[in-house]
């Protein structure tokens, strides 16, 4: 699980330097592609399998099924991580997000997201005001956590 919000920059050669509570997770070759709201999503292969496996069961016959695909799957890139943490973002991505010198990566549970840190601390703004709202609309189930609860 992906968890934290950790301030970076992008170098002049669009290297990012991945947060080191992130590396372990997203293993060697974690696949970057567009996002949504702005930012970049970042997964590992695993959760990428999981997400893609989501994409091929939704129906072709959907136009909007097979666009979203499309805008997942045509800008995914393979990440190479070097020895010391650092990817080359692919510059249609960067452009794609608008990412400056300054970013933000946050852990969104089940992937890591990559945002320009102006245009996170806007988005982060406009949510925190309609948090409560949010909450509300989405009905999380209550769970019970007690001695037969396997998680860790």
């Amino acid at each position: 699980m992906y968890l934290g919000t950790y301030y970076h920059t992008v170098e002049e050669k669009g290297r990012i330097s991945l947060p080191v509570k992130f590396r372990a997770q997203l293993g060697k070759k974690p696949i970057m592609t567009r996002g949504l709201d702005g930012c970049l999503f970042i997964f590992s292969q695993a959760e990428w399998m999981d997400f893609s496996q989501g994409i091929e069961e939704t129906t072709i016959t959907k136009k909007t099924h097979r666009d979203f695909a499309r805008l997942m799957a045509n800008e995914a890139t393979e990440l190479e991580i070097d020895a010391q943490g650092r990817a080359l973002v692919p510059e249609h991505l960067r452009a794609l997000a608008k990412l400056s010198k300054n970013v933000v990566f946050a852990g969104s549970v089940n992937r890591v997201e990559l945002w320009d840190r102006a245009m996170y601390h806007e988005y982060a703004e406009g949510l925190e005001k309609k948090a409560e709202d949010i909450a509300e609309s989405i009905e999380l189930p209550a769970r019970k956590v007690g001695a037969d609860d396997k998680r860790t």
